[in-house]
């Protein structure tokens, strides 16, 4: 049904952080909260590339992403509220999440299965 790629620079984001205290509370969930820098890069990468993968309809927030630790350490990513009625709309039955940190930048990869 759609794919997503999005790629964080660490330092820009860790930086964005620390100057912008709020930012933690309004990108991510309770859960994703307390995970080092280069983990939350990651996730803020995967909640952009879902937006990508739907299409990048309006009024999605970015904490109706979440990435989750599944079996054996694997990510999962949960939808809920607008993201998940888009998904539904779509067809979208299944999700695929692939995360990476390395060389200052994170990465995301997301595929919406129909």
């Amino acid at each position: 049904m759609g794919i997503g790629v999005d790629v964080v620079d660490l330092a820009r984001f860790t930086a964005a952080l620390e100057r912008t205290p709020g930012l933690l509370e309004r990108l991510f969930t309770e859960a994703e909260r307390g995970r080092p820098p280069r983990s939350l890069a990651a996730r803020f990468a995967a909640k952009e590339a879902v937006a990508k993968a739907l299409g990048g309809p309006p009024g999605l927030s970015h904490r109706e992403a979440e990435v989750r630790t599944g079996e054996h350490g694997r990510p999962e990513l949960h939808v809920s509220g607008r993201a998940a009625q888009v998904a539904a709309e779509l067809g979208v039955r299944r999700w695929h999440l692939s995360l990476s940190h390395d060389g200052g930048v994170a990465v995301a990869y997301v595929i919406a299965e129909g």
